[in-house]
């Protein structure tokens, strides 16, 4: 691993997180935001990547140290999620983020459960200035999207039993009513998780290496 963890202020208390810098010591920031199953490898190695092409990428553990292997734990977790703390840890993380980020605005990148809480960090938080949802769904989330500050690209997939193609095109919906800009691209016969290149049961290549693609386009294009 390329970053290391670190600690930031969340409403009085501390909370945890892995950054990852590029060797130019600051680039343009970027919360990195964990699936169900918590602060795991996986997402370490994202914001390795966003290191690797100049980014600096900060992913807060919102489960504070608990993570899960098999689907039930994760449910588990997912489910017991307090919102009001992963609020203040969202608002925490984009503080400190700032503090390693070359560009005012930050970017908010989230998978899974993630993904829905990177567009509730973009709707709490005015320095993010572009978000990318990865398939995101969390029952107990609900963004008000006339806050985000900046754009929101949507990346889904066709077979996902979670946020179906339906469900997705109803969230890009509900950001343009609001009056903000959405865009979102749906990949064809892949299911919920393909980005994960750990998970052998749902990874795609070509899908992951095309949605990476668009995820880097888009960050760079709204944040540099």
């Amino acid at each position: 691993m390329a970053g290391k963890m670190v600690e930031f202020p969340s409403n009085g208390g501390t909370t945890a997180g892995y950054l990852a810098t590029p060797k130019s010591g600051k680039g343009p920031g970027v919360l990195v935001i964990q699936e169900w199953w918590g602060l795991v490898g996986h997402i370490k190695n994202v914001c390795d990547r966003f290191a690797a092409e100049g980014f600096s990428a900060l992913a807060p553990d919102l489960y504070h140290g608990k993570t899960a292997d098999e689907p039930d734990a994760a449910g588990k977790l997912f489910m017991a999620l307090n919102i009001k703390q992963a609020e203040k840890d969202l608002r925490g993380a984009a503080k400190y983020l700032a503090g390693h980020s070359s560009t005012a605005k930050i970017g908010a990148v989230g998978f899974c459960m993630g993904g829905q809480l990177a567009l509730f960090a973009a709707t709490l938080n005015a320095s993010v200035g572009a978000v990318v949802d990865f398939y995101g769904i969390h029952p107990n989330v609900k963004p008000d999207y006339k806050k985000l500050a900046g754009p929101a690209l949507g990346l889904f997939a066709e077979k996902d039993a979670f946020v179906t193609p339906q469900a997705a095109k109803d969230v890009d919906a509900a950001i343009k009513k609001a009056g903000k800009q959405s865009e979102i691209h749906i990949y064809p016969g892949v299911d919920h998780g393909f980005f994960n290149d750990e998970r052998a049961d749902v990874y795609n290549k070509a899908a992951a290496d095309d949605a990476w693609r668009r995820t880097l386009t888009f960050l760079r294009q709204h944040l540099t």
